[in-house]
């Protein structure tokens, strides 16, 4: 299963030093039975990109918890066996958890914002709680940040890609 997991540059530091995603387990985002169901388009690849969507709002949530993190959201995409996922459509339709730390060579890619989204990022985290409990405002300011495609890095571009967010 394809999983798309929200992070941030300080999460990055960290699965290149343990050379994996953990510890367990970890919220991610995937397409689900729910949220097939829940899609009016059956075409896998929209349906990976709401999921991947999720995963980038959540990023948001990441970087509301740490002030000091660099405002460019983070989605690592990782293949893992169904049997270390657990569905949680109590949660939303996309939602999964992983039951085990994810070695460095299940992630297919990285996506990182570019620097050119730093002001509309930072100013969704701003609000991201706000647009969850339904504010209309904050919704605007939130989905400001799909304007921005998040960059696609391959597994082994991390070093390099760390170099840009400096510890």
């Amino acid at each position: 299963m394809r999983i798309y997991l929200p992070a941030t540059s300080a999460m990055l530091h960290q699965v290149e030093a343990d050379k994996e995603v953990g510890p367990a387990p970890l919220t991610a985002f995937a397409v689900t039975p729910a949220l097939r169901e829940w899609y009016l388009d059956d075409d896998e690849e929209v349906l990976e990109y709401a999921a991947f969507s999720q995963a980038a709002r959540a990023a948001l949530r990441l970087l509301d918890a740490d002030p000091l993190a660099p405002r460019r959201r983070v989605v690592l995409s990782a293949d893992v066996p169904d049997r270390e996922v657990t569905l949680h459509p109590d949660l939303d339709r996309a939602v999964v958890r992983s039951t085990v730390p994810i070695p460095l060579d299940r992630l297919a890619s990285i996506h990182v914002d570019g620097a050119e989204a730093e002001s509309d990022v930072a100013a969704a985290v701003k609000v991201i709680m706000a647009a969850d409990l339904g504010d209309e405002d904050a919704q605007f300011t939130v989905d400001g940040t799909d304007d921005h495609e998040l960059e696609w890095f391959a597994v082994q571009e991390l070093p390099n890609l760390l170099e840009s967010f400096p510890r």
